[in-house]
């Protein structure tokens, strides 16, 4: 599909959230006080819970309400906020952003009220069917206690959702990462603006902002009215605004109270069709851009080509972004046909006597070369998973990586092996610190840090189904490789530190036999582990003694292993 056929579609999803009601009611629970359950006052701040019907449901609706409408541009970073031992947005860390900002002054109301916030939390259950909203600061109070509430209540049918009037951007790019990584977390949170209303633009300065908006916007104006959650594309927007309605000082935040109503009675944008009539509708994404400036009262600005690129730029990488979002449920099944090449190909090599390992280090044959495809399908799958896991909030990261811990575990003990025997092939050395890859070492601590019974259940060994597994230590074939040079330089160089890398290599293959954690592979006459044994044998002479050359010396040893029936002492 080519760009010119892209279509934004913010001029006509906004009327369709005006249509649901919703903002009516929220403004309505704002200034009325007819249906408040509940109310509490704290420290410049304070709440009202109010009960309303709603498809024969009853809906809360928790408003807040600020005594102090000044808010400075100034940010505190969650590592300072640790420090004031409040850690209850410790859940929206992930491993790529481990760090994000937010406005100082809405969060000291949160937490200068925490324990009157903590008490209403604790009484929004997963049933409660939640609105939480505020206009201007405590707007942005509203968004940053329903952020408080994702961690227990982020999830499932009954998720809150935040509706906030003309209310300040409340934290930093860092922050709107952390919220957009969830799809359903981003959807937790409508903020209307008017075109009018200088507040939520008060930190966009010269263009420059460290702020970033998350959720949906709702920017409207008497012309008409545009919606869209790219967080991107509405900063643009708000810096548009900026620089046109600087003047517009006077605004009452009551008039959002006029702006619903007026929302509510119209159905399309008025006055557009005189004025839509100049707009070159051959490329659809620029025409629907332009709609949604003049929705805005934006109309000067069509005509200048830099804002108008600008927006199309940002629209087309959302919208592609968005397409292209990575579905780990759909690709893993099509990648199943490759694990299962690479099972195949196992079994091929193990009757030819040589294993797979040393079949793809070699390269003998072309089904080798057959599995580099396959190899190379399944680890850019798998980085990408990691990567993903990576960003997504703590609590539904370890969600997502229990999930996928059979599957990624049985992926790196598959596939790292190959990746060890091209490294050695091409004479690399010490593959465990200098070459191992970050999306191997996080897979493997994905099933070091998960839950004791997962954990067991995939190392756990049946000695009578040992033909069958693959070998529990991933790095197996690179602590070969890095015997087999050990061996030569101790033979070269009486090596002191090779003889100690030895004799714990030594140590380290019984363990794993005597816990039937190696496949019985390693025994095939054309495998490197023989390799091993046969020049390590040499060096220790006929007359070396030890638990594993005792178990070595015998090769019916090797087909009892095999059969899960020798007995280790």
């Amino acid at each position: 599909m080519t760009q010119s056929s892209l279509f934004s579609s913010g001029s006509q999803l906004a009327p369709f959230v005006i249509s649901s009601g919703l903002l009516r009611l929220s403004w309505n629970a704002i200034i009325s006080l007819e249906t408040v359950i509940d109310s509490k006052q704290g420290v410049k701040l304070s709440y009202k819970v109010h009960s309303v019907p709603f498809h024969g449901k009853d809906l809360k609706i928790i408003v807040f309400e600020t005594q102090d409408h000044d808010v400075k541009v100034d940010l505190i970073s969650f590592n300072d906020i640790k420090k004031k031992k409040f850690i209850d947005f410790e859940f929206l860390c992930t491993e790529r952003n481990p760090v994000f900002s937010v406005n100082k002054d809405v969060f000291s109301l949160l937490h200068e009220n925490h324990q009157i916030l903590v008490q209403l939390k604790d009484e929004i259950t997963s049933s409660t069917q939640l609105i939480v909203t505020g206009s201007g600061l405590a707007g942005s109070v509203a968004s940053l206690f329903t952020i408080y509430l994702l961690d227990t209540n982020g999830s499932g049918k009954n998720r809150p959702l935040c509706i906030t009037f003309g209310s300040p951007l409340i934290g930093d790019k860092k922050l709107q990462e952390s919220i957009s990584r969830s799809s359903t977390w981003n959807s937790c949170f409508l903020n209307v603006v008017s075109h009018n209303d200088p507040l939520p633009r008060l930190f966009i300065t010269n263009k420059t902002t460290s702020y970033m908006p998350f959720g949906t916007f709702l920017l409207v104006s008497d012309e008409g009215s545009t919606s869209s959650e790219n967080s991107e594309f509405i900063l643009e927007l708000l810096v548009a605004l900026s620089s046109t309605n600087v003047q517009n000082q006077g605004f009452q935040s009551a008039e959002y109270g006029n702006i619903v109503e007026s929302l509510f009675r119209k159905v399309i944008c008025k006055n557009l069709t005189s004025q839509a009539e100049n707009i070159n509708l051959s490329d659809s994404l620029l025409a629907s851009i332009s709609l949604q400036l003049l929705a805005l009262g934006l109309a000067p600005l069509i005509q200048e080509s830099n804002i108008s690129k600008k927006l199309k730029t940002l629209e087309v990488k959302f919208i592609m972004d968005k397409r292209t979002l990575f579905d780990p449920s759909r690709k893993l099944n099509v990648l199943k046909k490759d694990m299962a090449q690479l099972e195949w190909y196992k079994k091929k090599t193990k009757n030819q006597g040589i294993g797979y390992y040393d079949s793809f280090r070699n390269m003998y044959s072309h089904f080798d070369l057959d599995v580099i495809g396959f190899q190379k399908n399944l680890t850019k799958y798998w980085e990408k998973m990691v990567e993903e896991a990576e960003m997504k909030p703590q609590k539904e990261g370890s969600q997502f990586r229990t999930r996928w811990l059979y599957a990624g575990t049985n992926y790196r003990r598959m596939v790292e092996p190959l990746v060890i025997a091209e490294y050695y092939r091409d004479k690399g050395q010490d593959y465990v610190n200098k070459k191992r890859s970050k999306h191997l070492k996080k897979l493997e601590n994905w099933l070091n840090e998960g839950n004791e019974r997962t954990r067991d259940s995939l190392n756990k060994t049946n000695k009578h189904n040992v033909e069958s597994i693959l070998t529990l230590d991933s790095c197996f074939w690179a602590h070969v490789e890095e015997a087999i040079i050990a061996c030569k330089e101790f033979k070269e160089l009486n090596n002191e530190k090779a003889k100690n890398k030895l004799d714990e290599f030594e140590k380290y293959v019984y363990n794993l036999l005597k816990n039937y954690a190696v496949s019985p592979e390693i025994f095939l006459s054309g495998s490197s582990y023989i390799k091993w044994w046969n020049e390590y044998k040499a060096i220790k002479g006929s007359s070396y003694d030890s638990t594993l050359s005792s178990f070595m010396s015998k090769s019916e040893n090797y087909k009892e292993y095999a059969e899960g029936t020798f007995d280790f002492l």
